[in-house]
């Protein structure tokens, strides 16, 4: 059977089919960038074509736009992700818009520790810390304190539990703001803080 032989009496519908089943073939797209290989040759041809239209542009200028380019990169990486993002998200205040005594705050923890909640339990009994140092008029009794704050100024009133404190603020941010899990050995350290601090 020669060329001429074969029919090519395909409608307009038949002609698409056949087509569509023809370029859906692998063979034809396996060479095809991914997109974060898109993504990729992109950056590189915007830089490319900075480099290529500063023709005048000395090797010391180029390597500090890189090298500005870079550290722009990690300073977002950071805030987004490491702990400078954390330590900004931990900025968030201690208590919500109820107001409850330390020994309140510590039946809410005991309270949700015995239903499995450990991160609940962390807050509640880090609050119970706080309401304590305020009560006993270790610090002043302020709306909007930070978990770093209550650390730093109790630590300065408070020395020998200076650690101490940290290492619960610490718990705190980590399970709240840092996505940790919260477990019970991090629970019983924020509790053996607010025993310290009643004792």
């Amino acid at each position: 059977m020669v060329a001429s032989d074969v029919p090519v009496d395909l409608d307009r519908d038949e002609a698409r089919d056949a087509a569509v089943r023809e370029l859906s073939d692998p063979s034809y797209v396996s060479d095809d960038p991914n997109p974060l290989e898109r993504v990729l040759q992109w950056v590189l041809d915007r830089l490319g074509e900075l480099f290529a239209g500063a023709g005048g542009m000395s090797g010391i200028t180029a390597v500090t736009i890189i090298v500005a380019v870079v550290v722009l990169v990690v300073i977002i990486i950071r805030l987004r992700t490491g702990r400078t993002g954390r330590a900004l998200r931990s900025g968030a205040k201690v208590f919500g818009d109820t107001t409850m005594t330390a020994a309140e705050h510590r039946a809410a923890a005991e309270r949700a520790a015995a239903a499995g909640d450990l991160a609940e339990a962390v807050r509640e009994r880090f609050r119970a810390v706080v309401r304590e140092l305020e009560q006993r008029g270790v610090l002043d009794a302020r709306a909007g304190r930070t978990v770093d704050e209550v650390a730093l100024e109790a630590g300065r009133a408070l020395p020998v539990l200076a650690d101490d404190l940290r290492g619960a603020a610490v718990q705190f941010d980590d399970v709240w703001y840092g996505g940790r899990t919260a477990t019970e050995q991090g629970y019983r350290q924020v509790v053996s803080v607010d025993d310290r601090v009643r004792g």
